[in-house]
């Protein structure tokens, strides 16, 4: 069974995503260095910001899981692509149909909090995310699945 669970929640725009983060980690319900804002820039490329200490770098943490639920085109500019084709080859992560409908509710203007926590936090960080306005939905990610992201994200760094 999976011990990690990422928690996406959609906003309507980027400024209540950034609040909702911002809210999430104040109130201990995540981690800072577990969330995320995913929101597409002008030219459409995801543009992921990290709300804990550390920076995303290339793949870093939670940057190399928010690929495995981002499609490939969106996600190329957050990882290496290498990594990034070794881990949608593997399978690891969300399945293709999820990562559209995520990619189409980023491309309609919207923004997502995503958050990396254990199958435990998981409930209490989506509830949380609900009451801030988001629309929350989780995701279980295989022990294997995280780890090979953040190895192959180091190795590539």
């Amino acid at each position: 069974m999976a011990s990690h669970t990422v928690v996406i929640a959609f906003f309507n725009e980027e400024a209540s995503a950034d609040a909702a983060a911002t809210s999430l980690k104040d109130s201990g319900a995540a981690k800072g260095d577990d969330i995320g804002v995913l929101v597409l820039d002008e030219d459409g490329n995801l543009k992921a910001e990290k709300v804990g200490k550390r920076s995303w770098g290339k793949g870093a943490g939670i940057g190399a899981v928010v690929a495995l639920v981002t499609p490939v085109g969106l996600a190329a500019g957050l990882i290496g692509g290498g990594l990034l084709g070794a881990l949608h080859h593997k399978k690891l992560g969300l399945d293709e149909a999820d990562r559209e409908r995520i990619s189409s509710e980023l491309q309609r203007g919207g923004a997502a909090v995503c958050v990396l926590a254990s199958a435990s936090e998981a409930t209490v960080v989506a509830d949380k995310l609900s009451e801030l306005g988001g629309t929350p939905e989780t995701h279980h990610i295989s022990d294997q699945a995280v780890e090979e992201a953040q190895a192959a994200a180091l190795a590539e760094s």
